[in-house]
């Protein structure tokens, strides 16, 4: 059964396909399903670049939007799912970002 991501404490670069990079902020679940997803050519790869961020409004307000709007995949996944954001949620993950000195 699908569960939602719950709490992130973890930002994550992943390279999608086609070579371009993206930062994530998630979770050691959304950090294995990513690895998962690398070994079946999903994505190229998935770094983890800081552990247990701080817990700040700026993360609690982009965690609320992932929880809402998202579950983690399971391990039967058939392909990766990039979360997407909108404008707001995009300046949320550039001021965690920020804030953990990343980027």
């Amino acid at each position: 059964m699908a569960q939602r991501p719950g709490m992130l404490d973890l930002i994550e670069q992943i390279t999608r396909l086609d070579g371009t990079k993206y930062f994530e902020i998630g979770n050691m679940v959304h950090n294995g399903r990513a690895e998962l997803a690398a070994e079946r050519g999903y994505i190229k790869e998935v770094r983890i670049l800081k552990l247990n961020i701080p817990h700040s409004q700026t993360v609690i307000k982009y965690e609320n939007y992932v929880n809402e709007h998202f579950y983690s995949q399971e391990e039967t996944m058939d392909h990766w799912e990039e979360w997407e954001k909108a404008p707001a949620e995009e300046e949320l993950v550039a001021t965690i970002l920020r804030e953990n000195h990343v980027g």
